[in-house]
């Protein structure tokens, strides 16, 4: 069994079928790259994923919990934190204030800006804030106002955030979007660097195919809505169905 496990998941827009009963089990601990052409259902997956969307049918279960229902903050209480693809942080606060907010919301279960000046008094806040920075190499860039950071360190200070709140499973949503080669290849050891640490388990949106068969320990491969491939990174390069999938789109 798996720690996320997604059986027969429908979802239609209207008479569009985005979702066709999907099927997909994420290994606890491994790193699972969800891939395919636009327009294959990726993003509207990983939306029943964390609460945005809610299948018309099938079941989405984390840790042998059903998550359908479940408001996307309470999701990310149980252990499921999102990285998305324009990175999601508080472009005003400095960088160690980004991170002391998930560490004071993962503690009480909530937080409001009016607290923020509570929170810096507060040691044990302060302390694991600090931890977090460390592991993404950016304390030193603590009290650098966010908003001035590159792509990548905002990235990477976003990570921070998302790992503040001891997720098990961290979901990545084309991850290095926009990047520069130096700041995709530094986003790429980095993620390496926290699931070989931290035994997190991965799964990742992402058109850039260097960047997921670098990764990824396993892949599934969706097209029109359902998946139609999943197997080791090894055995999907060639594979026909997998070609045709992709055909008139890069190859992989």
């Amino acid at each position: 069994m798996g720690i996320l496990e997604v059986n027969n998941v429908n979802k239609s827009f209207g008479g569009l079928k985005a979702l066709q009963n999907v099927n997909l089990d994420i290994e606890e601990g491994k790193i699972h790259a969800i891939i395919g052409p636009n327009g294959a259902g990726k993003s509207t997956l990983l939306n029943c994923f964390v609460g945005k969307l809610v299948p018309d049918t099938g079941t989405v279960m984390f840790n042998g919990q059903s998550l359908l229902g479940i408001k996307p903050h309470e999701i990310n209480q149980v252990g499921v934190s999102r990285v998305f693809q324009t990175p999601e942080i508080f472009s005003e606060l400095s960088v160690f204030e980004n991170v002391m907010i998930p560490c004071f919301a993962k503690r009480d279960g909530a937080f409001t800006l009016n607290a923020l000046n509570r929170v810096h008094s507060e040691q044990d806040i302060r302390e694991r804030a600090e931890e977090m920075l460390v592991d993404v190499n950016l304390i030193d860039k603590r009290d650098m106002i966010a908003s001035s950071m590159s792509r990548g360190d905002k990235r990477r200070l976003e990570m921070a955030m998302c790992l503040s709140q001891q997720p098990k499973l961290l979901l990545l949503d084309e991850p290095t979007a926009g990047m520069a080669r130096a700041d995709t290849e530094s986003t790429i050891e980095l993620l390496k660097t926290i699931q070989e640490r931290l035994k997190i388990t991965m799964a990742i949106i992402e058109h850039d195919m260097g960047v997921v068969f670098s990764l990824a320990q396993k892949i599934s491969v969706l097209a029109q809505g359902t998946v139609i491939v999943e197997d080791l990174p090894e055995n999907i390069k060639g594979h026909p169905k997998v070609k045709e999938a992709y055909l008139g789109e890069a190859q992989v």
